[in-house]
């Protein structure tokens, strides 16, 4: 079967890797995200297998592809008329070798099994990255809470939870939120979790502070994604102090995102939502910040109002159909996307390399597709793809499940300083990887070969199972 998936790697072409490839393709031949990230991983594999022959003969990359558990149930609920509703709920575990399973639930109504297996698979080399003992899974719905009242959303909450409660566990899995799964949500689910079960323990992280959460948690993406830039940055003896910045999204990771990069010295000057974006050439200062974060998290408002209160910003309408986002044709120096999978394509990189982009690093994850990798790669330019760049919310969610173990807190500045030197650890690993199997300075590379040798060596101490 011929290769349908683009790849940035040179390495698609290592006998042991395209063996691999043509039996993922065959078994899962409509799930086009899970099959881009199984290519860009295993693509920058054949170095590692050349050297450790043992991971072929033991079929390491045969099992690591294939989720251990792919879990799969209705979500009965009841909406406000009185009208019952029926969504699909998920749970992919797909490695727990170094751990229990540890990633996401996603409320969204593109949630399908494609898109939680790309981001499982992901998760496991993020999590191998952290260098904590966290193994990698997603989960979630094609419920969206976009436009349903807090009633409605708990009710749904409490039908996924009464099917989930019996696959997870603080030594089994441990859930977290991603697009669509806040703190409301959080609470939710864990108030079912610990009626149907009776206990009090990390089953979900993410959680307020008030009972059993960490501070730093809803920063940690955002803040990581900084962090590891300005570890990119270093390498060249340059800081972000001064860099005109572009922010996708205005949720989470683009507001926490947009608040660090102000803290060291840079100007953010665009967010977006699916509506469109907005371009502020004055910078989006604190005090507009405050005001974007009161509009998405209070108000549920979109980023056109933003435009609307302050006459430097300009809004631009998402054009339905249009083979590329205006938004990375803004000059900058460093970009930051945060928003969703695959938005940056290969004409969106090269808008980015030509008007001067130095710096991508990937908030969100695998935002940028295959093509636009190659993009970015060819022209030597910083890029930090997100299974390093954004490891530091699942990081700090880490961190939580010990402070939970410990029935303790951390300050923030404690956990702060715990992100910041796991970032710089994560960046460490990558670039030694990178040198060690000869290409310096490639973060694709380094990332997933540093994540993989891991796991793999791991699944490989452990036997055949």
């Amino acid at each position: 079967m011929s290769m349908t998936i683009e790849s940035s790697s040179s390495n698609l072409t290592h006998e042991d890797v395209v063996q691999v490839l043509e039996q993922v393709e065959t078994r899962n031949p409509n799930e086009p995200e899970f099959l881009q990230a199984v290519h860009e991983v295993l693509g920058s594999l054949g170095p590692v297998l050349d050297r450790h022959p043992e991971y072929v003969k033991a079929r390491i990359l045969d099992r690591i592809v294939e989720p251990e558990r792919v879990i799969e149930f209705r979500v009965p609920w009841v909406d406000d008329s009185g009208d019952v509703r029926v969504n699909r709920g998920f749970r992919i575990e797909f490695n727990s070798a170094i751990g229990p399973y540890k990633g996401g639930l996603r409320f969204h109504h593109s949630v399908n099994r494609s898109i939680l297996k790309f981001l499982g698979f992901e998760q496991v080399f993020k999590n191998s990255l952290t260098t904590l003992p966290m193994g990698g899974g997603k989960g979630g719905s094609d419920f969206s809470p976009h436009g349903c009242s807090n009633e409605e959303i708990m009710r749904f909450c409490q039908s996924f939870m009464n099917e989930l409660y019996r696959h997870i566990g603080p030594d089994t899995d441990v859930p977290a939120g991603d697009i669509g799964v806040g703190g409301r949500e959080i609470g939710y689910l864990y108030g079912q979790y610990r009626k149907l079960t009776n206990t009090f323990t990390c089953v979900l992280t993410g959680k307020s502070t008030e009972w059993g959460g960490s501070l730093i948690r809803p920063e940690a993406t955002g803040y990581g994604s900084v962090y590891f830039a300005a570890e990119m940055l270093q390498t060249r003896d340059m800081t972000l102090d001064g860099k005109t910045c572009l922010v996708s999204g205005a949720g989470n990771v683009a507001q926490f995102t947009i608040e660090k990069l102000l803290a060291l010295g840079a100007k953010p000057v665009s967010i977006s939502d699916s509506s469109g974006f907005i371009h502020d050439p004055d910078g989006i200062t604190h005090e507009r910040l405050e005001f974007l974060m009161h509009l998405k998290n209070h108000r549920r408002g979109r980023v056109h109002e933003y435009a609307e209160k302050f006459p430097s910003a300009s809004f631009h309408a998402t054009e339905p159909g249009g083979d590329s986002n205006p938004l990375w044709q803004i000059p900058c120096d460093c970009a930051f996307p945060s928003a969703t999978q695959n938005e940056i394509n290969e004409i969106d990189a090269k808008h980015l390399v030509d008007n001067g982009c130095y710096l991508v690093s990937e908030g969100a994850n695998m935002p940028t597709t295959s093509a636009g990798q190659a993009i970015f790669k060819h022209a030597g330019i910083l890029y930090g793809p997100g299974k390093a760049a954004n490891a530091g919310g699942v990081a700090v969610s880490g961190l939580e499940m010990a402070q939970a173990s410990q029935r303790m807190y951390w300050s923030s500045e404690e956990v702060d300083r715990r992100l910041k030197g796991i970032m710089a650890s994560i960046h460490k690993a990558c670039i030694d990887a990178a040198d060690e199997y000869g290409t310096p300075g490639d973060y694709v590379n380094g990332s997933n070969i540093a994540g993989f040798t891991k796991v793999a060596d791991a699944m490989m101490a452990q036997g055949v199972i």
